[in-house]
């Protein structure tokens, strides 16, 4: 595959879902290069993982061991904390997040809402919450960082 133009991430992802399209969504998930195998046991992820690793030989993809693990009851995919409990926060991006300074810029302001706003499935009402520090966004809006906008924040 052409390595460098605008569309390979694309032509991968649908490369990948080609390869395992019979198991997407039921034994494993696939993001780019990243998948995810799972089952209800450890039986049947050990089984699951038997034939997508077969699979895997089958279509001559090439995986990094380094990089893999095996067999973990949690862990951090694509940013989220995944686990038996489900799709969780990542203490580690929040901790970062609240750390972060008050925007002093638009490109502040934007930088902010872009990485609180990777967790807003987690957080009730975001959009009415980041709405103050939205409108600073606008075009011909004064910059002016208000109560609202740290209460927001």
């Amino acid at each position: 595959m052409p390595l460098g133009l605008r569309n390979t991430p694309g032509m991968f992802q649908r490369c990948m879902l080609a390869i395992f399209h019979d198991m997407v969504e039921k034994t494993i998930e696939v993001f780019m290069d990243d998948f995810l195998v799972f089952g209800s046991s450890f039986e049947s992820c050990l089984s699951q993982l038997d034939k997508i690793l077969q699979r895997c030989e089958d279509t001559k993809l090439c995986l990094n061991w380094e990089k893999s693990h095996f067999m973990v009851k949690e862990g951090i995919v694509l940013g989220h904390k995944i686990s038996i409990n489900g799709i969780e926060v990542d203490k580690a991006k929040v901790d970062v997040i609240t750390k972060l300074p008050h925007p002093t810029t638009i490109k502040g302001v934007r930088s902010f809402l872009g990485h609180a706003g990777f967790y807003r499935r987690f957080i009730k009402d975001f959009s009415k919450i980041s709405l103050p520090m939205t409108h600073l966004l606008e075009k011909d809006t004064p910059f002016i960082f208000s109560e609202d906008c740290n209460k927001a924040f």
